[in-house]
């Protein structure tokens, strides 16, 4: 009973803070008004190489033993854990998928940085792409997601635009 309850604070603590990285992840991200879509596929990477961390820590050979243990004590804390895991798993699953999505678009956020203003020619595979993106992705077909992904696109347009007019 006494190595129960101490693999049950030692869960009950991991829970919180789990809890915590899958809070932080969701809240609204505070970017600088001319980043373009470049930076959405990093913060994707990211969050896609936190949550393969965590998982990876999870469905480790220590952190198994201690759930196989307290499976065996028929813990309630298993409950919420199993909950968690699985929330961490859909976590991971989304910004894994996003990043595959988003790396569809990483073939224009070049030119689309070096062009000259007439980049007409790049305009319509990049929507297309979007749209590809829209219409397909379980995860990345959000009205929120799409939008901040177009003010991305549009930043970046204009950041070149700006530069050309500086250089001439």
């Amino acid at each position: 009973t006494e190595v129960t309850e101490k693999l049950e604070e030692a869960i009950m603590i991991w829970i919180k803070q789990i809890r915590q990285v899958l809070v932080e992840s969701e809240q609204i991200r505070r970017e600088a008004d001319d980043l373009g879509p470049s930076a959405e596929l990093e913060h994707w990477k990211a969050r896609m190489s936190s949550f393969n961390s965590l998982l990876d820590e999870i469905k480790s050979s220590r952190v198994k033993k201690i759930i196989s243990v307290l499976q065996a004590a028929r813990s309630k804390t298993l409950k919420q854990w199993k909950e968690l895991d699985g929330n961490v798993t859909i976590a991971a699953n989304e910004a894994k998928d996003n990043v595959r999505y988003l790396y569809t678009l990483d073939q224009f956020f070049g030119p689309l940085a070096r062009a000259s203003p007439v980049m007409l020619e790049h305009v319509p595979s990049l929507m297309n792409t979007v749209r590809m993106i829209y219409c397909t992705s379980p995860y990345y077909n959000t009205s929120e997601r799409m939008t901040s992904l177009l003010l991305k696109i549009t930043n970046q347009m204009i950041n070149t635009c700006k530069m050309y007019l500086c250089e001439g």
